[in-house]
C-alpha cells in the first residue's frame, strides 16, 4: 500500500456547519481531497466549536486543529492595523500565538503540500517554504468592499476606503508568497491586481445534491431568497424584496427568506406572508417547496452558490446581471435577469402567468448547472493542481 501525501489545509473558520459560502467550499473540498491526500485540518474560530460537529471532520482528516480567537487579541489588532498597512480582515484573524503553534505543526509533520483558503490564512503559511502552497483567494475581497463603500457615511466610509486600498495592495503583494492560486471566477480572476493574474486557476463551486423525494414536494412558497443574512450584500437583498419587490405583487404571494443570522431589523417585519426563517436545518426542502427564486445582489463578489441549489432543484431563478457574471448563464434561457424592481415584478409575473416560459427555464437551468458545477469536476482540478 503507497502511503498518501500529507496535505495541510488551513482555514479562517470551522467547515461545519454549512451555513456560509466559505465554509461550504472548503467542506467539499476537503472531503474528496481527503481521498488522496493524509489531510490535517488547522482552522482558526472566533465562536465555540461543538464536539458533534468536529467529529464530522474527523471522519475524513487525520487530525483536526481548531484555535480560538482571543476577542482581546483581535481588539488589539484592530486598534493597531489602523496605524499600519494590513486588511483589518487579515488582523482580525492573525494571532502570534496560534501561529506559534501552526509553525510547530508544521515543523512536525513537514508536509508535501499546503493548501491556505482565503487571504485571511495567508500569514500563518507564507513563510514556510519546505513545500508547495496553494493559495485560494475565493472571492476578490477588494472588490466586494469597493462596492459597498458608496452606501457608508463618515468615518466607517473611511475604513471601507482605507480597506479597499489595503486589499487591492494585499491581494497583489500575497501572490509571490504562494506557488499556486486558486479563485472561483473568471470575473473575480481579473480582479486581482497582479500582472500574472492570468496563472491564477479557476475553480467553481459545485452543487449538492438534492434526492429526487425533494425536488417532488408540493410548491407551497412563491418566491424564495436564501443566504447567510449576516453578510450585507444577502441582507440588502431580503430588505430590496420587502421594500421594492412585496407591494408590486398581489397580497396572497407568500416570501420565504431562509439563512443564518437574520439580523434584528429582517425578524422585526417576518410575518406570515413575508416569513423570515433563520437558520434551515434542511435547505433542499425549501427549495422544493418554492415556484421561484429571486437574488437580488447589487454588491458582493463570487459565484453565489443559491443560485446553483436552486437551479440544480429545477427552480426558475431571477437575479441581476452583477451576480451572473460569475455564474455565466444564458439570460432568457437558463436564467432571468432583473436590475430594478420593475424588471423583478415583470420577470415574476411572466413566469407567474406563461406555464411554458416556466418550464422552459426550469429544465434548462437545471442543466446547465448539472452539467458544469459538480464538485467532482472541480475538485479533480484543485487536486492536479496542487501535486503538479
Amino acid at each position: 500500500m503507497v502511503d498518501k501525501k500529507k496535505l495541510i489545509v488551513c482555514l479562517s473558520r470551522f467547515p461545519y456547519p454549512l451555513d456560509k459560502g466559505d465554509k461550504l467550499r472548503a467542506f467539499h473540498q476537503v472531503k474528496q481531497l481527503a481521498t488522496i491526500y493524509e489531510v490535517t485540518l488547522i482552522c482558526t474560530t472566533d465562536t465555540k466549536i461543538p464536539t458533534n460537529n468536529i467529529n464530522v471532520l474527523k471522519e475524513f482528516c487525520k487530525e483536526v486543529y481548531v484555535y480560538k480567537l482571543n476577542r482581546w487579541i483581535i481588539g488589539w489588532n484592530i486598534l493597531r492595523t489602523i496605524f499600519g498597512n494590513k486588511p483589518f480582515q487579515v488582523a482580525y484573524f492573525y494571532q502570534f500565538s496560534i501561529h506559534r503553534k501552526i509553525i510547530k505543526i508544521l515543523q512536525e509533520i513537514r508536509p508535501d503540500y499546503i493548501y491556505s483558503q482565503l487571504i485571511r490564512t495567508s500569514e500563518y503559511v507564507k513563510n514556510y517554504h519546505a513545500c508547495t502552497k496553494t493559495l485560494d483567494y475565493m472571492d476578490t475581497f477588494s472588490k466586494g468592499i469597493e462596492r459597498r463603500i458608496i452606501s457608508k457615511k463618515g468615518i466607517i466610509r473611511w475604513i471601507f476606503s482605507q480597506e479597499h486600498q489595503r486589499l487591492v495592495h494585499y491581494e497583489r503583494q500575497i501572490f509571490e508568497y504562494f506557488e499556486h492560486h486558486t479563485i472561483i471566477s473568471e470575473q473575480d480572476r481579473s480582479f486581482i491586481a497582479h500582472p500574472r493574474q492570468k496563472e491564477i486557476t479557476i475553480i467553481p463551486n459545485g452543487v449538492s445534491v438534492f434526492s429526487k423525494s425533494k425536488q417532488e414536494e408540493m410548491k407551497t412558497i412563491d418566491l424564495l431568497f436564501t443566504g447567510n443574512m449576516g453578510y450585507p450584500p444577502n441582507m440588502e437583498a431580503a430588505f430590496f424584496i420587502y421594500r421594492e419587490i412585496l407591494p408590486f405583487l398581489p397580497d396572497t404571494t407568500t416570501y420565504l427568506i431562509a439563512g443564518v443570522n437574520p439580523p434584528s431589523t429582517l425578524k422585526k417585519i417576518s410575518n406570515e406572508r413575508f416569513y423570515v426563517s433563520g437558520w434551515v436545518e434542511d435547505m433542499g426542502a425549501c427549495y422544493a417547496k418554492s415556484k421561484i427564486f429571486i437574488a437580488p445582489m447589487f454588491i458582493g463578489t463570487g459565484l453565489q452558490n443559491k443560485l446553483l441549489e436552486a437551479m440544480a432543484m429545477g427552480v426558475p431563478c431571477i437575479t441581476t446581471t452583477l451576480a451572473n457574471k460569475a455564474l455565466n448563464a444564458t439570460p432568457d434561457k437558463e436564467i432571468l435577469i432583473a436590475n430594478t424592481s420593475e424588471e423583478f415584478v415583470e420577470q415574476i409575473k411572466k413566469l407567474q402567468t406563461d406555464p411554458l416560459r416556466y418550464e422552459k427555464i426550469s429544465q434548462a437551468g437545471k442543466s446547465y448547472v448539472q452539467t458544469n458545477f459538480t464538485w467532482e469536476i472541480s475538485n479533480t482540478t484543485l487536486i492536479e493542481l496542487i501535486s503538479s
